[in-house]
Formats: structure tokens, sequence, C-alpha cells
């Protein structure tokens, strides 16, 4: 891969991140019965990020919880013969819910999708909204996210990589071209 351009840094990203967490509040006018579940890995990182924003505004912790939705993949046959599972955890009843999914980027809207299934596995919340750091485009589903950090039009041939301090050493966003 080659770099291409840094798109987002540190401060950049927790300006995003705040952004979201006020968005979130006003679009479901407060917190209650919200609650937010960040896909694996890096979705989890920006769940927790917009907890803690959340609570700094409202002075009320909102519900967080982990999804890990490799069983619900649709090329699960495509990417592994002995795919890696890691825990769901979920410590809250989602039924009759407003959950908000966190992702760090949209592309395809398949990972979306196989979140939604996980999520609806657990019961029938009252709404599923998408919050993602990063929207790309090249939709093959018909999914949108509801909060968006920042849109970035992109080409298939280049990866937005997001990073965070606590899993990469580093909070950014950079764009890059896979090598042909």
């Amino acid at each position: 891969m080659k770099f291409k351009a840094q798109i987002m840094d540190e401060i950049a990203v927790e300006r995003a991140i705040t952004r979201i967490a006020h968005e979130i509040i006003e679009k479901n006018h407060g917190i209650e019965n919200l609650c937010l579940i960040g896909i694996r890995t890096r979705g989890v990182f920006i769940a927790s990020r917009l907890a803690k924003a959340i609570e700094k505004i409202e002075g009320k912790t909102v519900d967080m919880g982990i999804l890990d939705i490799t069983l619900y993949r649709d090329d699960l046959t495509l990417s592994s013969n002995d795919p890696i599972v890691n825990s769901t955890e979920i410590p809250f009843p989602v039924v009759n819910k407003k959950v908000v999914l966190v992702d760090d980027v949209i592309y395809t809207g398949r990972t979306v999708r196989a979140a939604m299934d996980a999520v609806m596995s657990l019961g029938r919340a009252a709404r599923i909204q998408l919050a993602v750091l990063i929207d790309r485009g090249h939709r093959e589903l018909p999914i949108r996210s509801d909060f968006v950090g920042k849109n970035i039009p992109t080409s298939r041939s280049e990866i937005v990589a997001v990073r965070f301090k606590e899993y990469d050493g580093e909070t950014s966003v950079k764009l890059y071209q896979k090598d042909v």
C-alpha cells in the first residue's frame, strides 16, 4: 500500500466524535432508552469515546456494548475455514431500546447488515441507527449512516485506515492506494 493522504488527525477525530455525540442526543431527544453498540474492532473505540462525550454533555451514562459480527457475515466462507470469533458483550437488553450501532468506516454496507442481524437476534429494538466516523461510499446494499464524522469519496482501489491510540498506537484517519 502506498500512503496518499492524512484525512484526520487526533484532534479532528475527537472533534467529529463530539459532534456526532451532540447529533445523537438531538435526534433522539436526549438519551432515555438509548444504547451504543460498537462493532469490533475499531467501532468499539468510537462507541467508548461517544459514551464519554455523551456523559460529559448530559451528565448521565449511556449503556454501551460490544458486538462481534463474525458469524453473521455473508462472506464468512470466503474469508476463512476457521473464523476467529470474539465475544459479544451486551450486558443490557436491547428490547425497546434506541440502538446506535457504531463503526469506523462504512463501505459496502455488508458489515452493517450483519450487525443489524446480530442485534435483531438479541431482541426487537425500538430503533436501530448507525454512527460511523468515515463514510467512503460504494454501497452494495441500501444502507445509510444516520451520523457521519466525515464523508470521503474514494475509489475502490483506495483503503481508508482508521487508527486508535489504544489499539494502533496513534489516532488518525489515513488514505492509502492499494498496490496493483
